[in-house]
């Protein structure tokens, strides 16, 4: 099963500072159909105009990780950690027991980002903060940012509380890239730049789609291209 969630359809809140869209209900955004993916709960498509950004705020019991394409987020939280994520760089907050963070733009410049809430298959975990840069360039294939499958330990990927995992390709225009979509697992893939082919189904920059009982992913990038895909257990 494909399904494709044209950007157009996503939720959506704009004020003074942000431009969100949301792939799946958040805050005011409500649709029954959409109220996560498995063990995905959020993604969130926001532009942060610059000098602004997310007060001090709580979370618990959630894995958010934050995929930086343009500019950079400067994260500063409870716990005495502090650090901006720049694009291309990839940072992760176990929310665990519990933790306040900000998540400012400080730059000259509007920072675009996703953020991705995947539920933990752990709760109340000490909660922490990790970013790390992940080059990347056309020709590597997707390469695993973070993860909490026992395979990626040892990859160099971020650590997660749950059993999923993250990850990104550049593809040059006809390049692809094959995932293997294990039995009991879902996916949900996001060109950030770029149209793609899922499966020979077109899907363009920006747009969602959700993968369930497709043993193989075949990606084709139609021109210059950037995916994010996210790996999770097909659970309700």
């Amino acid at each position: 099963m494909i399904d494709i969630r044209p950007f157009s359809t996503l939720g959506a809140f704009r004020n003074e500072w942000l431009n969100a869209r949301h792939h799946f209900s958040f805050g005011h955004y409500r649709d029954p159909k959409r109220m996560g993916f498995g063990a995905l709960r959020v993604w969130n498509d926001d532009e942060i105009a610059p000098h602004t950004g997310f007060g001090a705020h709580p979370h618990e019991n959630m894995e958010i990780i934050t995929f930086v394409r343009q500019g950079a987020i400067t994260h500063k939280d409870s716990l005495g950690n502090q650090g901006a994520t720049r694009a291309g760089d990839v940072q992760v907050m176990h929310a665990g027991t519990g933790i306040t963070h900000a998540e400012l733009n400080q730059e000259d410049e509007l920072t675009r980002l996703f953020q991705i809430w995947i539920m933990p298959d752990e709760h109340g975990v000490q909660p922490g903060w990790g970013a790390r840069e992940f080059p990347r360039a056309a020709g590597q294939g997707l390469q695993v940012l973070a993860s909490g499958r026992p395979a990626d330990k040892d990859s160099g990927a971020l650590p997660l509380h749950a059993n999923a995992a993250v990850l990104a390709a550049k593809l040059a225009p006809g390049e692809r890239a094959t995932y293997r979509l294990e039995k009991g697992r879902a996916a949900y893939l996001v060109p950030a730049t770029g149209d793609i082919k899922v499966n020979g189904v077109l899907a363009h920059m920006r747009d969602g789609i959700a993968l369930h009982e497709e043993p193989e992913v075949e990606i084709e990038a139609l021109g210059d291209a950037e995916i994010v895909l996210v790996d999770v257990s097909d659970r309700s």
